[in-house]
């Protein structure tokens, strides 16, 4: 991914539950079903962290991107900024650091992680394999206070039925 260092900065236990202090209580674990038009089942996982803090506060998001080497930081248009981690194993990576240092998002990162482990690559991804893992990521929607969520496991089935991708 395009956004993604690959930078591994040795992070100490005293730093990584300060992190995870912080993305308990001011961040956000997601797995989302994302629809695409060029793929041939219609939908994409995709796993994202993202911190927040206010615009003025910046510097601390970006010594959080130095510490864990991935994502990128972007400036909203409301005062507040996020510093954002997107893809399998980045998220991956992230959620195995700090997961012993969680407490309020523990069972979130546990069922995000499961998601991931369970992830085949894209091309080997089955219609099957995608509707039992989207519906592991409605389970995850649980844990989130989304509003916006359109996209679940149902649309995902009537996709691959319109399509005639799984049989009914």
């Amino acid at each position: 991914m395009g956004n993604t260092e690959g930078r591994r900065i040795f992070v100490t236990d005293k730093e990584k539950a300060y992190i995870a202090g912080f993305l308990d209580g001011d961040g956000s674990i997601m797995a989302q079903l994302v629809s695409r038009k060029g793929y041939k089942l219609g939908f994409q996982i995709r796993v994202s962290i993202v911190f927040y803090q206010k615009t003025i506060h910046q510097d601390f998001l970006l010594w959080l991107k130095e510490q864990l080497g991935y994502g990128y930081v972007r400036m909203r248009n409301d005062g507040m900024s996020e510093y954002t981690i997107v893809g399998l194993r980045e998220v991956e990576h992230v959620l195995k650091l700090l997961y012993p240092f969680l407490h309020l998002k523990k069972a979130l990162a546990a069922s995000v992680l499961a998601v991931i482990k369970q992830h085949p690559t894209q091309r080997k991804m089955t219609p099957q394999t995608l509707v039992r893992l989207s519906k592991q990521v409605d389970q995850t929607a649980s844990f989130n206070y989304s509003k916006k969520r359109t996209n679940t496991s149902m649309q995902v089935m009537a996709f691959l039925k319109q399509h005639e991708i799984l049989s009914p």
